[in-house]
């Protein structure tokens, strides 16, 4: 089956069925495009839903997610979160791998249609020329015929008279013989472009033709298998995620399998157990003997102009919630008392020790930074021309400072604690590890002073040696600035403050901030690292939360 054979006849319709086929696939990558534009909404729709359900940091909400319950809906949130970002997968996908194909491959269709038409035109139009020269040169054999047939009557007629002259006659003989010739050559003229015009044609319906449609069939053949293909791929597209958001499902039921009603029951034990004990037996009172009637002890009722004043149940409710009227006098007054004295002792109890908590890890915090600040220094004095040590001094005494305040704060709760527990006032295991930790890190701190502090509020001081803070191990730079080819990358790091690198050799890094690590710490305090890959200095180690790459060559492994 060819089209060249069997419709050579059909031009003009075959130049409407590609256009058409054109317009089919068209037709298909506009779907295409509005699928992709579909996916998209549905997942920024997916992502919206998952955000405005997230619970709002530092809010009553965020606590409601320690319930197993609150964390399977969260984890369903996030989930959800990753199934909207498979939608967005699927549509870069078709855009890629259908849309832009397709488009392009719509114009590189559309020139060869162009191409091909025009040359089966060209060859119509060549046809067309010859086959004008042959009724051009058929309509002149035949009026030169007609003009010799009437000039050979004329020379009979003036031969057959006798009045003509034989000049005349001469004449008319000659002009019979020319018009004669002249048809000769017409008739040799039209015989040379009839066979010169079959054999165009020939060609034409039996070589041109079938060559151009050939190519016109593959063509659309062509378009016809692309479209296929292009259907397919959009199938595998979606078949490709169908693990992915599979895995995102078997997420949600496995939250939802997490969820212990138990756990969540001993949670709101925690969360509201008061620590106070039942209430007792409320005792008989007699008022039977009038001379012996008298006014309950445990009664919370008193008469101002010393009658009694009866009320059941006073001694029960003195006993039962001591701290109610202190709770709404302090929540009328718009202010939370700061040893947390408003709470049931449970509750206090908790509120104190997270308390404690948060404090030790801005100790924590504030001491590390002080350690960087305190290697810097050491450095400036062994290098001074990387920097000024006395410009490190206002903020190594502001951080400093901030560390007494926040150690006697952590005294003053842990007092408090103490005292909730109803024990001496003195640390717990964790919170001596972290002290003796600071103490090596830093100075002398006051010997048990947990046992030696009178009050909760009491003060105390601390020996500082400014000598020993500055003794730090260092080691020199030698040249290292001055390596002619680049490190390789042995890690990443994170920084856990902002660094402003004033000085040569440095660079500055801002609180959060992720870099590539080209050396690590080789005793001296700090470490070298690269940013964009033409950027690199050294920054504190202390500065910086360091991951090395444990095949990267020259790598330590830090436990």
């Amino acid at each position: 089956m060819s089209w060249g054979t069997e419709l050579w006849d059909q031009f003009d319709n075959l130049e409407k069925h590609t256009q058409w086929g054109i317009d089919i696939l068209e037709k298909y990558i506009k779907f295409v495009k509005e699928r992709t534009d579909i996916e998209l909404s549905y997942a920024k729709q997916l992502r919206n839903l998952s955000k405005k359900y997230q619970p709002k940091k530092n809010s009553k909400e965020e606590e409601e997610y320690k319930y197993t319950a609150c964390k399977a809906f969260l984890s369903t949130l996030n989930e959800m979160n990753d199934y909207a970002g498979q939608h967005e997968v699927i549509s870069e996908n078709m855009t890629s791998q259908i849309t832009v194909d397709l488009m392009r491959y719509v114009q590189e269709l559309k020139q060869e249609r162009k191409s091909n038409f025009h040359d089966g035109r060209k060859a119509q139009q060549h046809i067309e020329t010859c086959w004008k020269q042959l009724e051009s040169s058929k309509r002149r054999f035949e009026r030169d015929c007609k003009e010799a047939d009437r000039a050979q009557q004329y020379f009979e007629k003036m031969d057959a008279d006798i009045n003509v002259t034989k000049a005349d006659v001469e004449k008319a003989r000659q002009q019979a013989q020319l018009r004669h010739q002249m048809a000769e050559d017409s008739k040799a003229d039209y015989s040379s472009i009839l066979q010169r015009f079959n054999q165009e044609q020939w060609e034409y319906y039996h070589t041109h033709i079938p060559n151009i449609f050939q190519k016109i069939q593959e063509m659309e053949e062509r378009r016809i298998v692309r479209i296929g293909e292009s259907m397919k791929t959009y199938a595998e597209v979606d078949r490709q995620v169908i693990p992915i958001i599979g895995k995102c499902l078997d997420g949600i039921v496995k939250a939802a399998e997490s969820i212990d009603q138990k756990n969540d029951s001993q949670l709101v034990v925690e969360a509201y157990k008061s620590g106070f004990e039942p209430p007792g037996d409320i005792e008989f009172e007699d008022y039977t003997q009038p001379m012996k009637r008298t006014v309950s002890e445990n009664s919370l009722s008193s008469s101002k102009e010393g009658k009694p004043e009866l009320k059941f149940g006073g001694k029960s409710r003195g006993k039962l919630w001591p701290f109610i009227k202190k709770n709404k006098l302090s929540l009328k007054l718009g202010a939370t008392p700061e040893d947390f004295s408003n709470l049931p002792p449970e509750q206090r109890r908790k509120k104190l020790q997270q308390k404690v908590d948060d404090l030790n890890k801005e100790i924590q915090k504030e001491t590390d930074q002080r350690d960087a600040i305190t290697k810097m220094k050491d450095v400036y004095l062994k290098n001074p021309q990387m920097g000024d040590p006395a410009s490190l001094d206002h903020k190594l005494a502001e951080v400093t400072q901030n560390i007494e305040r926040l150690r006697l704060e952590t005294q003053k709760f842990e007092a408090w604690l103490a005292e909730v527990e109803g024990r001496l006032p003195a640390r717990s295991e964790q919170a001596r590890r972290q002290s003796g930790m600071y103490d090596g890190q830093t100075h002398q701190t006051v010997t048990n002073c947990a046992q030696d502090r009178e009050s909760p509020d009491g003060s105390y001081t601390e020996e500082q040696s400014q000598e020993s803070e500055l003794k730090v191990l260092a080691t020199d730079f030698d040249d290292e600035f001055d390596d002619e080819e680049p490190l390789p990358a042995i890690g990443t790091c994170k920084a856990l403050y902002t660094f402003e690198g004033q000085n040569e050799g440095t660079i500055s890094v801002v609180e959060g901030e992720m870099l590539s690590v080209i050396e690590e710490d080789k005793g001296d305090g700090w470490t070298r690292i690269r940013r964009n890959e033409d950027e690199e200095g050294y920054v504190p180690t202390s500065y910086v939360e360091v991951y090395l790459d444990k095949n990267a060559k020259g790598a330590k492994t830090y436990i």
